[in-house]
């Protein structure tokens, strides 16, 4: 079976990239050797099947020793990938000018918000911190992913079901009323890296009805210190191409900037969304649109 990137929106009203492999990858700047993809191939072939048989046995597990299991067994993976991962620190800048956010503890759980570029993503966030993942329904139909993902307390989002979005958005509360942290992706689709969409306000209400901070963070892919488009994941885009790039380029790192928590008490959800898509926003280097509907 061959799984593709979301090419097309499914129902009118999902967003939709004008992002293109072919537009948007340029060649690796350092190619890496035959041997070295296959060694990456295969090491990352025996950390899935690893996870597989890690994730029938999840259930047994807390809450938060499976969240920091998930978190040990990701890095493991991107770094079988030839992946190198860095956490930098955000500053309480929207839009380039300071303004005042409050702020709340960090051990509390929080509703983390970040641009969408790669199949990755959930693997780089999941590896920076211990956190349950709001992922799409269509990997309940990718093989052997479907069962890590459940596995790692994943919480679905059915994206052709508009009427299933409240439902969605109460599992998010109860999760963050239990002191989980969520990562969600809130631009509803992948973007290349070089630019990215709007956030799309609804999922910030769960932050809002569970008293819960909002924690924007910023995905960089960086080859040579330049960003780079190869670990995307968009338009007629395959999964095993972008998977192939990935192992094919000699030197990749992965930047996570993360900005201070802001509270949700207080604020409305297109508020919530527009400080969250500027903070993020700064560290990407693209302007602000400002929230969607």
């Amino acid at each position: 079976m061959t799984i593709t990137a979301p090419v097309r929106a499914l129902t009118p009203w999902l967003p939709l990239a004008p992002c293109e492999p072919d537009t948007c990858v340029a060649p690796a700047r350092r190619p890496a050797g035959v041997v070295r993809q296959a060694a990456r191939l295969t090491g990352a072939v025996v950390v899935l099947m690893a996870g597989v048989v890690f994730a029938v046995f999840a259930r047994r597990l807390s809450a938060e020793t499976l969240a920091r299991v998930t978190m040990a067994w990701s890095r493991l993976l991107l770094r079988a990938l030839g992946i190198k991962v860095t956490v930098a620190q955000g500053f309480a800048f929207v839009g380039g000018a300071a303004v005042a956010v409050k702020t709340v503890s960090d051990g509390a759980g929080a509703l983390m918000v970040a641009n969408h570029i790669s199949w990755l993503d959930p693997l780089v966030m999941a590896a920076v911190m211990p956190a349950r993942l709001l992922a799409k329904s269509e990997i309940a139909r990718w093989p052997l992913i479907n069962t890590l993902v459940a596995g790692s307390g994943a919480i679905f989002i059915d994206r052709e079901r508009l009427s299933l979005l409240p439902r969605t958005v109460g599992e998010v509360t109860v999760a963050l009323r239990a002191g989980d942290t969520v990562v969600a992706f809130p631009e509803g689709t992948t973007w290349c890296g070089q630019s990215m969409g709007g956030f799309r306000p609804a999922l910030f209400q769960a932050a809002i009805d569970a008293g819960a901070a909002v924690r924007p963070a910023t995905i960089r892919y960086l080859e040579d210190d330049a960003t780079s488009a190869r670990p995307c994941y968009v338009g007629g885009d395959s999964l095993i191409g972008s998977i192939t790039r990935v192992a094919a380029t000699k030197h990749m790192t992965v930047e996570v900037t993360m900005f201070p928590p802001v509270a949700g008490t207080g604020q409305t959800r297109r508020s919530l969304a527009g400080v969250a898509e500027a903070q993020v926003r700064t560290a990407l280097g693209t302007s602000f649109t400002g929230p969607h509907s």
